[in-house]
């Protein structure tokens, strides 16, 4: 009897081990703000290629960047710009161009206050006293945050009020958690089941006010001739992905 069930045992692990050895699998790094809307995105790809492990790292664009210059063994790299992408570009570090898959959107989200009554002058409020956006060195939604700020000739008035997260996650976890009073971050993230749970308002900034959140995703050299790379990059442009990007908020008017 024992070794009957030692037997079926060893049966069941062989075969676990084999449909894991027989996955290949891929690393894709890509921008925090993408969290939900990419994960929704790869269970789809999985869901339409079963071979194919697709594994995502989220971070902020720059420290991914900074990662893939020194030598990071990843596949595919999602960033928040193009202009990361395309410096990998200039460094022969890829193994495809740069396509712009996506157009994101700045927000001011608060449970605090209802930010589409005075809109970008709700950062002003004297109740304000904190004010979350990701780091503008690493996160490009920093740095348009920024751009923004003074675009409306307010970033004087509330420089010393902002707190900087690692990425635009963390910076939105300021609000949520009651750390800050009110953030600038990605339409996509506010527009995610956990974020609608918190009960905040959120208020779209007007593009003129910044340049382009235009996004863009390489093939990187390690994974130069890896079909199942090239499988990923070319599905973001797929009418399904695209569908899963519009619901979270983006633009995706490629080029």
């Amino acid at each position: 009897m024992k070794c009957k069930s030692f037997l079926a045992v060893t049966i069941v692990l062989l075969f676990a081990f084999g449909s894991v050895k027989g996955q290949q699998k891929i690393t894709i790094v890509a921008a925090a703000n993408l969290k939900v809307a990419l994960d929704s995105v790869n269970t789809v790809f999985k869901s339409e290629n079963p071979n194919i492990n697709s594994q995502i790292i989220y971070g902020s664009s720059g420290k991914l960047f900074e990662q893939i210059t020194k030598g990071a063994p990843f596949d595919v790299f999602f960033s928040a710009d193009m202009e990361y992408p395309e410096k990998l570009q200039e460094k022969k570090m890829t193994a495809s161009k740069t396509k712009m898959y996506a157009v994101g959107k700045l927000v001011i989200w608060s449970k605090k206050t209802d930010p589409n009554v005075k809109k970008i002058n709700s950062l002003l409020d004297a109740g304000i006293r904190k004010i979350a956006i990701g780091n503008p060195t690493t996160a490009p939604y920093g740095e348009k945050a920024v751009e923004s700020l003074k675009s409306y000739k307010i970033y004087d008035k509330v420089k010393s009020k902002l707190v900087f997260g690692e990425n635009i996650t963390q910076a939105t976890q300021f609000v949520t958690t009651g750390n800050a009073d009110i953030g600038i971050t990605a339409l996509s993230l506010v527009l995610t089941p956990n974020m609608k749970k918190e009960g905040g308002k959120y208020y779209v900034i007007p593009q003129q006010s910044h340049s382009s959140l235009e996004q863009g995703c390489v093939i990187l050299k390690k994974a130069q001739g890896n079909a199942n790379a090239l499988q990923f990059y070319n599905f973001i442009s797929s009418k399904k992905a695209i569908a899963i990007l519009k619901y979270y908020g983006y633009d995706t008017k490629t080029k």
